[in-house]
């Protein structure tokens, strides 16, 4: 009698299936609301842009630069304001007396193929192939009986690496006064770098500078205070964050964290070209879970193993520091990072690790990336005519080169760098291609192996 039990292979195959059937039914689902225009509010303004990364803004047009956000919310997203009464606002909208609420999804999808040289190839190996990168829910809202503006988020994604489902953005964000700022409790970004503070699909890349993926833990549980001065152009982030809840889970590397973010816009609001300089400085000091530490990062590329990692060593605290500079005018934005990581650890000579990145971001069709004063982070482009209602969309062109060095005393984790051409075409708000040519060098095990990446990704938002 033949048995009845599934082989493992065959259960994970299943698996895979099942995995593969949702994925391709939610990319319909979305397309479609997309193409029926479902998602718009009444007045032809985003909802939720994006699912959420990151306590972010409400979108707030100011007298002097419409491209300038002055406020934020624990969540994503442009809300109409408070019906004093229960209803249903549309299909993905509740508005309340006592509580408003928000659904909102985000999914990703990529292809990636390489060409490498010989060395490469005795480096890592790498096979041409598609993936599911990221999907995800939130659900954001606010509470419009308080004085105060009092919002909130829950924020569930599909972690592909280690296949399982993972809490993100969720907490609360609190308004105290327009001077002392707000304060968010709960986990969320920890605030150091503006790449990594802005949500993922607002990046004018693929994927965030390797620098940034092997030193900055994704998510912390803790409490954020953030805020800017008008008069001053001044903006901070300023964090404590520990594992008490997350202890375990694959973002959580650290036992503790303390984090401080200050930039200054000595140029904003001018009008005519959009102009705004941000210039920011990051500090970050953390101790490691179990006190040890382990850094690595693929080549910018979901689809690709880790090409620079250290290895798991002993350290008992690590400090870093590094500014970062941006500059907007019109439909063009420059600018980049630099960190410096100090590793406490006298049995491997106390590590000096560095790496960041220079990017230059051209929207040819015109659009101006929002810039939000609170959090310090550039949002998505939102196009003016989008493919849907008849237009072009809004097309961008990006260069970046990027750099990590993980390599100091007896720890040889690599040195990548990374030069990396990307054009992205914006159907809507909630629709976006993107294409991507990479070029990098590996330098690891006595070797310098070459790779060329070929990447492209769908992404799908309400």
């Amino acid at each position: 009698m033949r048995s009845s039990r599934l082989r493992p292979s065959r259960v994970k195959s299943l698996a895979n299936r099942k995995l593969a059937k949702l994925g391709l039914f939610t990319a319909w689902l979305f397309l479609s609301l997309s193409l029926a225009g479902v998602a718009q509010d009444s007045d032809g303004n985003s909802a939720d842009a994006d699912p959420g990364d990151q306590a972010q803004a409400q979108k707030v047009k100011t007298p002097s630069d419409p491209t300038i956000e002055n406020t934020i919310q624990a969540a994503e997203g442009d809300q109409s304001e408070v019906v004093r009464e229960r209803k249903f606002s549309s299909w993905n909208q509740y508005e309340g007396k006592y509580i408003t609420a928000r659904a909102g999804a985000g999914f990703l999808v990529d292809f990636g193929a390489f060409a490498q040289d010989q060395d490469s190839k005795d480096q890592e190996s790498l096979s041409p192939g598609f993936k599911l990168r990221d999907f995800r829910f939130l659900l954001t809202g606010k509470f419009p009986e308080f004085e105060r503006s009092v919002t909130y988020s829950f924020g569930i994604m599909w972690d592909a690496p280690t296949r399982s489902w993972l809490i993100r953005q969720t907490g609360v964000m609190i308004a105290i006064s327009k001077t002392w700022g707000n304060v968010f409790i709960g986990r969320t970004k920890e605030g150091f770098s503006l790449n990594k503070v802005m949500t993922g699909y607002d990046g004018w890349t693929m994927e965030r500078f390797t620098m940034n993926d092997a030193t900055v833990p994704l998510l912390a549980d803790g409490v954020k205070w953030l805020g800017y001065l008008p008069k001053h152009g001044f903006m901070w982030n300023v964090g404590y964050y520990n594992d008490i809840f997350s202890k375990g889970q694959s973002f959580s590397s650290y036992s503790s964290q303390e984090v401080a973010r200050f930039a200054w816009l000595p140029v904003r609001a001018v009008s005519d070209t959009h102009s705004l300089l941000h210039l920011g400085i990051n500090l970050r000091y953390g101790k490691p879970v179990d006190n040890a530490l382990r850094l690595r990062s693929r080549p910018e590329a979901f689809l690709a193993p880790y090409f620079v990692d250290t290895g798991k060593f002993p350290a008992t605290s690590t400090f870093m520091t590094g500014p970062e500079v941006y500059y907007r005018r019109r439909n063009w934005l420059l600018g980049g990072e630099y960190w410096i990581e100090k590793v406490s650890s006298p049995s491997t000579r106390n590590p000096l690790f560095n790496g960041g990145d220079v990017s230059a971001s051209w929207i040819i069709t015109g659009e101006t990336r929002t810039y939000n004063t609170v959090g310090g982070f550039f949002r998505a482009v939102i196009p003016e005519r989008p493919v849907f209602s008849g237009g072009p969309g809004a097309w961008e062109l990006v260069s970046r080169y990027s750099y990590i060095n993980l390599d100091s005393g007896p720890i040889n984790g690599g040195r990548f760098g990374r030069f990396t051409e990307q054009l992205n075409w914006y159907l809507s708000q909630y629709v976006r291609l993107e294409f991507n040519y990479g070029y990098g060098r590996l330098d690891r095990f006595g070797l310098r192996g070459n790779t060329q990446f070929f990447q492209s990704r769908i992404q799908l938002q309400m």
